[in-house]
């Protein structure tokens, strides 16, 4: 079995409540939406052909205890829930980032999953599945990436709307460079939800462009 991978390497986790903890990424290829703030457009196509075995292998020699699986969107490939299986069975903590799109169902519950809510200001707001707020457990993750004040409101009323306050973590992660930092933190320490800031440390630490240390 293989999947296509866009690219491999070893990093701290930029995002999500796991911030700041070592970890091998696993960044496949292929998106079936186009945000207009993606920060990765070369994982939209190219990569190359790479057997599970191969990866297992590349994860085990990394002596690294945890694996974010992302994208593009990963769920594109059908092959990657036996992946993440497959890394949980080895011990691993495993993450997966998800754009929310696509059914999180056929996901090892295992699995932390990381899924996005698309807001307005992303263009992709009319791409979410729905059902799977419904599917989340605590834990798990929901992540609103919020490039204006009109975000942040739509985030908050899904989070009404749906249920949210007292299941998955609740991530809202501001467009970098687009958004003050301080005007966000500003939102979220001003709402009644029980929400967290997250900030992409990757680009803080590194800028924009470098993903591996």
């Amino acid at each position: 079995m293989a999947l296509v991978v866009c690219e491999t390497f070893v990093s701290i986790l930029g995002e999500s409540s796991r911030a700041g903890l070592p970890a091998f990424f696993i960044r496949l290829t292929g998106c079936n939406l186009r945000c207009r703030w993606c920060d990765t457009p070369y994982s939209y196509d190219g990569g190359e052909s790479r057997e599970v075995g191969e990866l297992l292998a590349a994860v085990r020699d990394s002596r690294l205890p945890r694996v974010l699986v992302t994208g593009g969107e990963p769920l594109l490939q059908p092959e990657t829930p036996e992946l993440l299986a497959l890394l949980c069975d080895a011990g691993r903590e495993v993450l997966l980032e998800t754009n929310g799109s696509l059914p999180i169902g056929p996901v090892d519950r295992r699995v932390r999953r990381i899924v996005d809510v698309k807001c307005p200001g992303s263009g992709m707001a009319h791409a979410m599945y729905w059902p799977n707020l419904a599917q989340l457990t605590p834990r798990d993750e929901v992540k609103f990436v919020v490039s204006h004040r009109e975000d942040f409101a739509y985030a908050e009323a899904i989070i009404r709307e749906h249920g949210l306050a007292a299941g998955p973590t609740l991530l809202i992660s501001p467009v970098f460079g687009e958004v003050d930092l301080a005007e966000a933190a500003g939102w979220v320490a001003a709402s009644p939800l029980p929400l967290r800031l997250n900030l992409q440390w990757h680009k803080i630490i590194w800028g924009p462009e470098r993903r591996g240390v």
